[in-house]
């Protein structure tokens, strides 16, 4: 009786270890390349930032002379004169101001908006969305001129509200696609619950839904009074009482008082972007984890 015969097995293909080898070597370079990048960037931001720091310690023989050097001696009387001024620091509350307003409006009405968009389902409710995101594609400068013309028919101008609620109307479109996206993202379990407890759509939406969305809501905020604040045209046009001035057309109008003067202008910049990076030091962590949660849940 002959024994049976046994079949070869396959011998299991060796991978191609050339192609890992490459992909090892190529980690580092790649890794490398974006180290370089990311510094370079970094100085191109951070450069003249600290250039127009010291600028401010010196005076215009020092800049004209040494403009990259250390102030030799140091001038502090631009900075102290700026601060001993009443119209920086009125400016300043001006842009606050407006800034918070505007922040408010775009939240509450944005995060009403979204409630409804991505919570019920209605007829033309898609439609009603993609009219808002076309807002994202109409640009600012366009709406100038009729904007001024409807403020002056409605008296806001010099009125803070004439800036206040044209900041709010074009800062609505990205507000609700942001936020739209997260309210999306809470399981609708979640509100079939809440209502069988007894909770109405408003409380399921102030008491449950809002604070699920603190990191959008913050990140919104954020942009809202980043937007404002860097705002500069709308300001210019509405505002002709000095007292009513923001940090850039301070800043703008300071320029042309002083031209001759770089050494205080330098002086004046830096003191009017020291609000806006304290700012955004303190809410960069929010801004990042709203963003961040935002692109994991989307």
């Amino acid at each position: 009786m002959s024994a049976p015969t046994r079949t070869a097995r396959p011998r299991p293909q060796r991978a191609d270890r050339g192609g890992g080898r490459v992909s090892r070597l190529l980690g580092p370079a790649r890794s490398l390349s974006l180290h370089t990048v990311s510094i370079i960037v970094g100085l191109i931001i951070v450069v003249p930032i600290i250039f127009a720091l010291l600028g401010g310690f010196k005076d215009n023989r020092q800049l004209s002379n040494s403009p990259f050097a250390l102030p030799s001696p140091w001038i502090p009387e631009n900075y102290l004169e700026i601060l001993g001024s009443g119209s920086f620091w009125r400016q300043l509350f001006n842009s606050t101001l407006i800034a918070l307003a505007t922040a408010v409006i775009v939240v509450g009405v944005a995060a009403l908006a979204s409630f409804v968009f991505a919570r019920y389902a209605f007829r033309g409710r898609e439609l009603l969305f993609l009219f808002f995101t076309i807002g994202l594609m109409f640009p600012f400068a366009v709406a100038i001129l009729p904007l001024f013309i409807l403020l002056r028919t409605m008296g806001l101008l010099d009125n803070p509200l004439g800036v206040i609620l044209p900041q709010a109307a074009f800062g609505l479109p990205v507000t609700i696609i942001i936020l739209r996206s997260f309210f999306r993202a809470i399981p609708g379990e979640l509100e079939e619950s809440a209502i069988l407890d007894g909770c109405t759509p408003f409380g399921f939406f102030w008491r449950i839904l809002l604070p699920m969305a603190r990191p959008a809501i913050a990140t919104v905020s954020v942009l809202a009074i980043v937007a404002s604040w860097n705002n500069f045209m709308l300001p210019l046009v509405v505002f002709n009482d000095p007292n009513w001035w923001t940090i850039p057309v301070g800043v703008q109008e300071f320029q042309g008082q002083y031209a001759d003067d770089s050494a205080k202008v330098l002086a004046y910049v830096v003191l009017a972007m020291v609000p806006a990076l304290a700012f955004y030091s303190i809410a960069e962590r929010q801004l990042i984890g709203g963003l961040t949660a935002g692109a994991t849940k989307g």
